[in-house]
């Protein structure tokens, strides 16, 4: 299809400049034909390129993004305005966002520091997550189609190569190859497996690896035995290109680029949490390496990936239920060893289910609890020491298959508080005491536990304590709680009561 002019009018749509002229499509900037006001916000069009030389996949993948787009919502796609005749004229008018891609920050001659790359990924991953959630997997990840608003929220742009669970693929149907751009592809879309959450994780990795090294992990292979490399092989590790890299950030990018997806983060929520909260990340050997990995490991590699069969993935919904992030909140004072004891059993049986779940242990402290002038209770030392005490309280909890971390939030607002901590770290499960924080449940009054509940983005869980309780025994944290001791691993209690709620 020949470029439009300036001018032209397309179903009431007026053509102003062409914004973007690529290999499947142009954009152009839109308004209304008849004057009248827009939506709310600025419109642009996209036109396939359908030339006697362009491919079928440009017609396929503009079909596919039609069906997909229309089915997203929320901040972190382009809003939908209208569609082309297939046949007649396609075309797709949707939001125009201001901002700057990811290519933006690539561009700069300097290195990024960590305070730039880490809120930039992080923003990148919550939007990817808030895509998941809707069972859309983009599977064309890459600083180009990554737009970065002047708030700091990441928007995805181009669905064309993505897959939706409740869609055909028309991609896989049609064209039964490998589709996406070389240099950010999944080592299971190299074999042809779509679908599956984690490819765009390892999307992540890789553009995390450019904005820290200013390099691509994998080079851009042009060929199919260039891209099966990645299945077996890992890429210099970054820190050997830019020494200063702190430990943490290696971790964060050489898990999202393991070749199993099993061994990457299991959502891009785990992902934006750990780039949220880099003092809680656990580094290890993959962290501190600064040498390859070895030619034996390669070849190691290389084999179990010829033997290798690829399955189709579940569902992304499906993937996400199963390793959700669980937040607790733990009270600080006022709560009796029953509570604290009952509060843990209910976090048991919640990760118990869920093999892959992240815990994150939160108390909310007063302001007044601090004091500068007072080395004793200064704000560096009171959160030490609740930290200790979220550490001592979830040590029963730690489990191989489980990641924990412990965070002290000062507000004099607990409900507040513990809301903004969950919808900012994209919280699946939220268990809480009945009565926290010393308020007590009268008919009259809304509690936290009720006005968390109330308002709450994700599933509540209230433990209530179960009557009677056997007494427990005192532990070594009880001088730093006051009333609070932990309870003896033998000792029999019957199970909390559970109230259950969906926000």
């Amino acid at each position: 299809m020949k470029l439009l002019e300036p001018g032209a009018v397309v179903d009431g749509f007026r053509i102003a400049a062409c914004i973007h002229a690529g290999g499947m499509a142009h954009i152009y900037q839109v308004s209304y034909a008849d004057g009248r006001t827009g939506p709310g916000f600025d419109m642009a069009m996209k036109v396939p390129r359908m030339t006697a030389g362009d491919g079928a996949e440009n017609i396929v993948s503009f079909e596919a993004e039609c069906q997909i787009m229309q089915a997203l919502s929320g901040s972190h796609s382009p809003r939908v305005v209208a569609t082309g005749d297939l046949l007649r004229m396609p075309y797709l008018v949707m939001e125009y966002v201001h901002g700057h891609t990811l290519q933006h920050w690539l561009d700069t001659p300097l290195p990024l520091g960590m305070a730039e790359v880490a809120p930039l990924a992080a923003a990148v991953a919550r939007a990817a997550h808030a895509v998941h959630q809707q069972n859309t997997v983009h599977l064309d990840l890459k600083p180009a189609n990554v737009l970065i608003r002047e708030d700091g929220s990441a928007v995805l742009l181009d669905f064309g190569l993505s897959c939706h669970a409740h869609y055909p693929d028309l991609l896989a149907e049609q064209l039964r190859k490998a589709v996406g751009s070389p240099a950010w592809i999944a080592p299971e879309q190299v074999v042809g497996v779509r679908g599956d959450p984690r490819s765009d994780v390892f999307a992540i990795g890789v553009m995390l690896y450019q904005l820290c090294t200013k390099t691509l992990p994998f080079g851009e292979p042009q060929t199919a035995a260039g891209l099966r490399q990645r299945l077996w092989m890992d890429p210099v590790p970054p820190r050997a290109r830019r020494p200063d890299l702190p430990g943490w950030m290696q971790e964060v990018i050489l898990r999202c680029l393991e070749p199993e997806a099993a061994r990457r983060y299991p959502s891009a929520a785990h992902l934006a949490f750990d780039l949220a909260h880099p003092t809680q990340v656990r580094v290890t050997r993959r962290g501190a390496q600064t040498k390859g990995t070895s030619f034996l490991t390669h070849f190691k590699r290389w084999i179990k990936a010829a033997g290798m069969h690829y399955q189709p993935s579940p569902i992304a919904e499906q993937q996400l239920e199963a390793v959700p992030i669980v937040m607790v909140a733990v009270p600080h004072q006022d709560a009796t060893d029953a509570t604290l004891y009952s509060l843990r059993q209910a976090v048991a049986r919640a990760l118990g289910t869920r093999p892959g779940a992240r815990l994150s242990c939160v108390t909310v402290i007063s302001p007044h609890l601090t004091n500068a002038s007072d080395e004793a209770h200064s704000e560096t030392q009171v959160h030490r020491r609740y930290l200790h005490m979220l550490h001592q309280w979830a040590q029963p909890l730690d489990h191989p298959g489980h990641q924990i971390s412990c965070h002290v939030l000062e507000s004099g607002d607990v409900a507040h508080a513990l809301l903004d901590y969950a919808r900012g770290n994209h919280v699946s499960v939220m268990v809480m005491g009945a009565a926290t924080h010393g308020l007590r449940a009268q008919r009259w009054v809304a509690t936290v536990p009720i006005r968390v509940a109330m308002d709450a983005p994700c599933t509540v869980i209230l433990v209530k304590q179960a009557h009677p309780f056997v007494q427990l025994g005192t532990s070594s944290t009880a001088a730093a709680l006051g009333r609070y001791s932990d309870s003896d691993p033998d000792t029999h209690a019957p199970h909390s009561a559970d109230q259950r709620t969906d926000a």
